[in-house]
């Protein structure tokens, strides 16, 4: 599967963020090693470690992807968003049975809140400044009490082989634009980057919550 997607990937022209992950879906890719084996579980681990100890009753997630990744989450209340309709149509397919999950486009988001809003591998995708900026804003406004970001957190150069990412340091756009909130817990990755994307990972958990007062 993976070197299928990679052939897919260098015989395509990059157009925008939005339409490269709704054609990879549609073409039969998936969300990527980061959602299967190994660092599904460890991000699961983590994510459903903090949701059972700040008692969170709700969770929406911003790039909810093919749904592999959530497979593995015990969460009571979930609502999934995506720029791809296809992986839309995928997860409300995979989670037919569950009515504790729904999943919408984002562009049906209307600003209400949950507990946690989650952001998993996205950030480093959006390879566009404006795409990025808005993302964070619905982001921290979805979030009632936290926020939790997985991904790189520094600038890097873009990559002519992969021109569907780009990373950033997402703190520096928090402490300009979301002053109201604070980190309030890191998580290294247990299988931390070695170069190899497909077992190892350059993303980490940053969990921000609203300040007192």
């Amino acid at each position: 599967m993976i070197s299928r997607l990679l052939r897919l990937l260098r015989g395509r022209k990059f157009r925008s963020s939005a339409s490269y992950w709704d054609q990879r879906y549609r073409e039969g890719g998936n969300s990527g090693p980061g959602s299967y084996a190994h660092l599904a579980q460890f991000k699961a681990d983590v994510l459903n470690d903090f949701v059972a100890r700040q008692s969170v009753h709700s969770v929406v997630e911003f790039g909810c992807g093919d749904g592999n990744q959530l497979t593995l989450a015990q969460y009571p209340d979930y609502t999934g968003y995506d720029v791809s309709p296809r992986a839309v149509e995928i997860c409300r397919e995979k989670f037919a049975h569950d009515p504790s999950k729904r999943f919408e486009t984002v562009d049906s988001f209307d600003g209400r809140r949950a507990d946690l809003s989650l952001s998993l591998d996205v950030i480093f995708h959006l390879v566009e400044d404006a795409v990025f900026d808005d993302y964070m804003r619905r982001l921290f406004a979805a979030g009632g009490r936290f926020v939790g970001i997985y991904a790189s957190n520094a600038e890097r150069s873009l990559q002519p082989e992969a021109p569907h990412v780009k990373h950033r340091k997402f703190s520096d756009w928090i402490d300009a634009h979301a002053p109201e909130w604070e980190l309030f817990e890191h998580v290294p990755n247990r299988f931390p980057d070695d170069g190899d994307f497909r077992t190892t990972s350059f993303a980490e958990f940053f969990f921000y919550r609203r300040r007192a007062g």
